[in-house]
């Protein structure tokens, strides 16, 4: 046990270092508001995407493992910048869709608290650990000013969880001989521009809903200086993550059935991708997509165990391992980000304490 210990810490000793600065560093400009909002804002920035990397570009690298990680970049990276002009542009300096302008997360944060910029370093272990949490619940439940919003977004991820799930247990049932026809044999150079849409649609759908996991350091209407700062960092941010191809979190993709085949990645996102589009028009409450993409994944994983007689298909007890795994790294994430929320706000704090006497 001693010698596991002092290889992960031999190992890992870089990021621990880098771990520990931030959380210094946090403790030192919390207190300075200007400087506490960008500091909080390149954390989640990054913590983020890399977290949420494997639901939206995740198939999407595993699946271009041949191309140039810079012209996956640009491709994603152009879009990204697109996608939140437009919405800069139509909702007068806003760049979640209105998804801050909700009841709970409508107000710019004045000051903060040190465990505010704690909760995108949180995210950053996590992932380094490769657990798939939500970013949404994690970053955005410390600067909710109601209990309320926090159980709403909780009902609508539980629902998006539930609809992925049976969603893709039916599609992937039903539509079983067709896939498993389609997927014999080297895949036609139409999949590779077909599932370059679909991920550009799914990546641009996925900004709608979780630019407010990053933005919600910042204030709520961006002037000129302030957008350009927003666009350019996260920008850069995702030439890291490709150039790092999607990092240890990765592995969340590549451990599940055949998803480096451009055709079955296809598919995943495109149904992905019509999910998200639904609940984007739904309503404005921030919602989880992590657990859209966890309950997508699942039924996928639990359909291909009956519907395909492949020699790459998995035992019953290990496909449900994995989709129990994924559940548990989600619901501790959940658990943090409520802690989180508690120990922050003291209103929400009295609350939640109330629900329990």
């Amino acid at each position: 046990m001693k010698g596991k210990i002092s290889l992960y810490l031999e190992r890992e000793r870089w990021f621990i270092l880098i771990t520990l600065l931030l959380f210094a560093l946090a403790g030192i400009v919390y207190g300075y508001a200007p400087v506490a909002m960008w500091f909080g804002f390149a954390l989640a920035a990054f913590s983020a995407v890399s977290n949420d990397s494997i639901q939206t570009i995740g198939t999407f690298i595993s699946s271009n493992g041949d191309k140039k990680w810079w012209a996956l970049w640009l491709y994603i990276g152009v879009i990204f910048v697109i996608t939140v002009t437009i919405s800069w542009v139509v909702y007068d300096g806003d760049v979640s869709y209105q998804r801050l302008s909700s009841k709970g997360f409508e107000k710019s944060p004045e000051q903060f608290a040190y465990l505010q910029l704690v909760a995108p370093i949180v995210l950053l272990i996590l992932t380094r650990w490769r657990m798939p949490v939500s970013t949404t619940f994690l970053l955005l439940s410390s600067f909710t000013t109601e209990s309320e919003a926090i159980f709403k977004v909780i009902s609508k991820s539980l629902s998006g969880y539930f609809i992925a799930f049976f969603m893709s247990i039916a599609l992937w049932l039903v539509f079983a001989k067709f896939i498993k026809r389609i997927q014999k044999g080297e895949a036609h150079f139409a999949w590779t521009v077909a599932q370059w849409i679909t991920s550009g649609l799914l990546w641009a759908v996925w900004i709608m809903q979780d630019a407010a996991n990053i933005a919600v350091f910042l204030p709520r209407q961006l002037n000129l200086m302030e957008f350009l700062a927003f666009t350019i960092v996260i920008f850069f941010g995702l030439g890291f993550i490709f150039y790092r191809k999607g990092d240890k979190i990765q592995e969340v993709i590549t451990e599940k059935s055949n998803v480096k085949d451009v055709r079955p990645a296809t598919l995943i996102d495109f149904v992905y991708a019509i999910i998200l589009f639904v609940f984007q028009y739904i309503s404005t409450i921030p919602m989880s997509t992590t657990w859209v993409f966890i309950g997508l994944l699942a039924g996928r994983e639990l359909a291909t165990h009956y519907a395909y007689d492949m020699p790459e298909k998995r035992e019953l007890k290990k496909t449900i391992g994995l989709i129990v795994k994924d559940i548990t790294y989600t619901l501790i994430g959940l658990i943090i980000s409520i802690l989180l929320a508690v120990a922050v706000n003291p209103k929400i704090r009295e609350e939640f304490f109330r629900l329990f006497q």
